[in-house]
Parts: structure tokens; sequence; C-alpha cells
């Protein structure tokens, strides 16, 4: 599907013309799990799916789920609801999640293991969510004909650090281990994933995407010298392919907890936008970016959970922060499900208010 477009080919999208490196303000405005269990018409719909993963391909509700936000709040841009896990499941790894565990997986911690991956066809294996993506743009079209669409995946080091792991963790220490001891292995891993993520994403973006997002969950796991070989380097063999089949495809990176690193991440990876995680000082990040490169985030959590005068005072202050550059408001980190939803508003009317 075509995006709204003028006649000189600019986009018209407020997300879309801050990717395309624009100054829009007051900024377009979206929140990382936006779609969750802090609304209420999402628990229902959670409650009928029965389990995640059920969730996450059935498309006439992943499809809802994915649009409730919009309707209630009116955001700049619908993130597809789905998990980056999905790669991996689509790749022949036994996922599932457990109530207050999060997601479990066998554990791919050997030759053998990665070799009975499937790295081809993970689009087709995935086929029920480009349904939903198909879905949620068809609503937007109808709906919010000026919210994009953004498609996601996890990049290659955050979803191997699951892959074998095999369930979540605090410091990932055996995918850590694997990426010092036995690189070679390691790096079969993220080569498999660099190529199965590609095609997911450019599945995606056929299906209706308007912009895709990188997660790097855990990239501040790493030292310099590991985030080069295994964040910096995958995300940009990841771009480079995806650029030869979506030239003009707008890229969001977000290596969470980067540091001083999200400056070299933003120089060498080639996405237009980088996310800013919580503990990310925006004035550094507005002078460490290249002003042409719109910046993502970061308003804490914790702030949109306690609302009032301490949620409008962090958010003026990356407001102020910004102006005068690309800039895309949003969290830190995803939004939890303790939130009261009538602070997301207060959120939405600061920041429209400019």
């Amino acid at each position: 599907m075509a995006s709204e477009t003028p006649r000189d080919g600019r986009p018209t999208k407020p997300l879309l013309r801050v990717l395309d490196g624009e100054q829009v303000w007051p900024p377009p405005l979206w929140l990382m799990r936006q779609a969750g269990r802090y609304l209420p018409e999402y628990r229902e719909v959670r409650a009928r799916a029965g389990d995640f993963v059920t969730l996450c391909t059935t498309p006439e509700m992943a499809a809802e789920v994915t649009l409730q936000p919009i309707r209630r709040y009116g955001f700049d841009a619908s993130i597809l609801f789905s998990d980056i896990l999905m790669v991996p499941w689509a790749m022949g790894q036994p996922l599932r999640f457990a109530e207050g565990e999060g997601p479990l997986l066998e554990p791919v911690r050997d030759a053998a293991a990665i070799g009975a991956l499937r790295a081809t066809g993970v689009a087709e294996r995935a086929a029920s969510i480009m349904e939903t993506v198909r879905r949620v743009r068809a609503g937007l079209d109808a709906e919010a004909p000026r919210t994009a669409l953004i498609g996601f995946a996890g990049s290659p080091f955050t979803v191997a650090c699951y892959m074998v792991e095999g369930r979540g963790s605090k410091d990932f220490a055996a995918p850590r281990a694997m990426a010092h001891a036995d690189p070679a292995l390691f790096g079969r891993l993220i080569r498999m994933l660099t190529e199965a993520t590609a095609d997911y994403l450019v599945a995606q973006a056929e299906a209706g995407a308007e912009a895709l997002m990188l997660f790097d969950s855990w990239a501040g796991l790493l030292p310099p010298a590991q985030f080069r070989r295994w964040v910096i380097e995958p995300s940009a063999s990841l771009v480079r392919l995806l650029r030869k089949r979506l030239p003009t495809m707008p890229l969001i990176g977000f290596p969470r907890l980067a540091g001083p690193m999200l400056a070299e991440y933003a120089q060498r990876v080639g996405v237009q936008a980088v996310g800013m995680d919580t503990a990310m000082d925006p004035r550094w990040a507005a002078a460490a970016v290249a002003d042409d490169m719109a910046l993502q985030g970061n308003l804490d959590p914790q702030a949109l959970i306690a609302g009032g005068p301490a949620l409008e005072v962090e958010a003026r202050a990356i407001l102020g922060a910004m102006r005068g550059r690309p800039f895309i408001f949003n969290l830190g980190h995803g939004i939890e499900k303790t939130t009261p939803p009538e602070h997301v508003s207060a959120l939405v009317r600061v920041v429209r208010s400019g």
C-alpha cells in the first residue's frame, strides 16, 4: 500500500515527515507497548485469546489490540502488536509464554541446535502476522489516515540472547559467554537471524508497514568492542539487506542502554532515527547525533505512572531539549501495566501543546 504523500513525493503523515528529516512541532507521539496490559480493552481480548502466542498469531485479535490505543488516544503511530520472539518461533524454536515467567524457549547452545533452525521461509511461516499488518493498515486508512503504521523486529543480538538463554534474564550470561568463548558459533546464529529478520521485515513492509523499528533491548549489556561486533555490525548488515529491497523505507533503531555508544550506532548502522532509553540525557544525544537524524524518546515510564506535575515537568524538559531537530516523543522503555490510562491522556495533551 502506498503511504499518504503529496505530489512532490514527500510524506504528509507527521511521523513519516520526521523520519524524512523534517522538524515537526509539536512532535509526533507514540508509546512503546502502547497496546497492552494497562488498557482494560486489551485485557478483555487477551482473556479471549487464552495464551500470548495465540493472540500474536490470530489476525482478528492482534489487529484489534493494535488499533485500540489509536482509537483511545489518537497517537501519530500505530505499532504492530506482536513480539520480537516470533522470528525464532517462525525459525522452528519452540516458544511459549508462562504467566509470571515471561517467554520460555528450548535453549539453542550448540551447532546441532543452530543447524536445526530454518533461516529461510520465515515470512511464510509468519503469514498470520502479515495478515495482521494488512488488517491494521486497512483500519488506519479508514479510521486514522494520518497515523503511520510501524512494523518491527528484534535486532539479531537481542533475539539471540533469548534463543541461547532460553528465557528472559537480567544478564543473559549464556549468550554473552558463547559470544566470547565460541564467536564462530555465535556469529553463525547472528547471521541466520540477520537473514531471517530481513525477510520478516520486508514482508511486513509489503503488507502495509510504513516504517520499521529494530529493538536491541539488551545492547547495553556489552562492552564497546563487543557492542561493535554484535550490535552495530549485525544491525548495519540487516539494514543493508533491507535497503536492497526497500530502498526508501524509514528505519528506527533502539539500542537500549547504549550510553555513549549511541553516537557510533547512529553514525554506522544506517537508520533514520535512534531511540533514546530512559537513562539517556536528551541534551547529550542532541549534541552527539547528527542534526538531520531523528531522535525518539525518552520519558521515564515511572513518570507516566506518577502523572500530575511530575509528568508534565519531565515531558516538558524532553520537549525543550529536542526543539529544533527531527524528534518523535516516546517513552524510554515500554509502558508499564500499572499505568493509569488517564495519565496517558494527560501526556498527549502536554505533548500536543508543544
